[in-house]
């Protein structure tokens, strides 16, 4: 069980989920989304593609760009589309 929590509150859980460079990505239906907000922050990665971001919001705590996700990732990455990984201290487990 991978569990993500950020200012006392889980982010996300779940029994399976995607390791890749050492980020857990969960599953987007694990995923508690009433504590993210939209963010225009990109970024690209040669071999996983375009990078998405969304901030944290918690107890009116904001942690901007604090999760990111690939909503077309290039092929070498597929197992991460449609899932979402945390970092800029986010705890996460295994």
């Amino acid at each position: 069980m991978a569990k993500a929590t950020w200012n006392g509150k889980l982010l996300a859980e779940s029994d399976t989920y995607e390791t890749v460079e050492g980020n857990v990505y969960f599953p987007d239906e694990s995923v508690k989304r009433e504590y993210l907000r939209a963010s225009s922050t990109s970024s690209s990665c040669p071999w996983k593609g375009q990078a998405r971001y969304w901030t944290l919001v918690v107890d009116g705590q904001e942690n901007p760009d604090a999760a990111w996700y690939y909503p077309d990732p290039k092929p070498a990455a597929r197992n991460v589309k449609h899932h979402v990984a945390f970092w800029r201290g986010v705890e996460v487990t295994k």
